[in-house]
């Protein structure tokens, strides 16, 4: 008897020890989904390089379901008050539900657990790792840590996040080799411009106050890789048009290929870079006496950037931290 009841309350030990991580609920095989958390755009015509991107990873994850997220305060509201605008949805029908009715990345994940989604993996639809990045860790991050008494009522068995294009600090994945990575799938831009006989600028939207080098450091990269005059600047933070247009105009060159560097060809690219306004980068730079070229396509239109957060997604789902 005695070694019965010492192997009963083994066994019991062990049960208890089991982690929540491990699946321990009664509503039978824990199910997956997948978001992913963008920016966001207002301009209809540039949701397209987002869907562009939630089609491939629909394809590399069949049967699981894709659900978008916008993390601008500003853009969600847009598309909020469009909902009501009966006029506004008649001329743009052709607007899917999900981006109509598109949601924070809180609210996302929030109703997929409700609907009984336990694994949910938030894939980072940024550029860098930045202001809006920083504060989807911090709410995944935040929701990771909920803890019940009973393990099966712990609201997730697993919540990942899978880095931005350009990668995150850590050791993981060092960002240096994404970026590598990443200027490779940009080599059609290169050819163009060359074609062209044009330099080729990038506008990246940066931040006023979280600026970390990172555009800098992958115009080096993008230089490196093609031994052409690539630069980049950006709407907010360093570097700026300023910054870029001294780099420029040392180049020598007297033509530019302007494009966005942004998931999205929006308002920034549409207004701030290709606008006809006096403090446009196209209009500037045509004072400054060059012939510029416009090309409105958002990254998330090149298939090979797209596959980026593909990867990016089979990563943070195979190493299961989301680190």
């Amino acid at each position: 008897m005695t070694f019965v009841r010492t192997s009963v309350f083994l066994l019991l030990a062990l049960l208890l020890a089991t982690p929540a991580l491990a699946g321990h609920h009664d509503e039978g095989p824990v199910r997956q989904a997948i978001v992913l958390a963008a920016f966001g755009t207002s301009y209809p015509e540039a949701v397209k390089s987002i869907l562009n991107i939630k089609a491939k990873v629909e394809k590399a994850h069949p049967g699981v379901p894709v659900r978008l997220a916008f993390t601008s305060n500003i853009i969600r509201k847009i598309w909020q008050e469009r909902q009501g605008d009966a006029a506004w949805r008649k001329a743009n029908a052709d607007i899917p539900a999900e981006i109509l009715y598109v949601k924070h990345p809180l609210a996302t994940i929030a109703d997929l657990q409700n609907d009984g989604y336990r694994d949910v993996a938030v894939q980072s639809l940024h550029v860098f790792a930045g202001e809006e990045y920083h504060d989807l860790l911090t709410l995944v991050g935040g929701l990771r840590s909920i803890r019940s008494l009973k393990a099966k009522y712990t609201p997730f068995a697993r919540l990942v996040v899978g880095r931005p294009a350009l990668g995150q600090p850590g050791e993981a994945y060092p960002y240096v080799q994404d970026m590598e990575k990443a200027a490779k799938v940009l080599k059609g831009d290169v050819e163009h411009a060359r074609k062209e006989d044009a330099a080729l600028v990038y506008m990246g939207h940066g931040n006023d106050f979280f600026s970390t080098g990172i555009y800098a450091e992958f115009q080096k990269t993008l230089r490196a890789e093609y031994g052409y005059p690539i630069f980049i600047g950006c709407v907010e933070g360093y570097p700026a048009f300023d910054d870029m247009a001294a780099l420029l105009a040392a180049s020598g060159k007297k033509k530019v290929l302007l494009k966005p560097f942004m998931i999205v060809a929006g308002d920034h690219a549409s207004n701030d870079m290709a606008g006809d306004e006096d403090d446009s980068w196209k209009v500037m730079l045509e004072k400054a006496g060059y012939s510029v070229i416009i090309d409105l396509r958002g990254l998330g239109m090149v298939d090979g950037w797209a596959d980026l957060y593909v990867d990016h997604l089979a990563d943070a789902l195979a190493q299961g931290t989301g680190k």
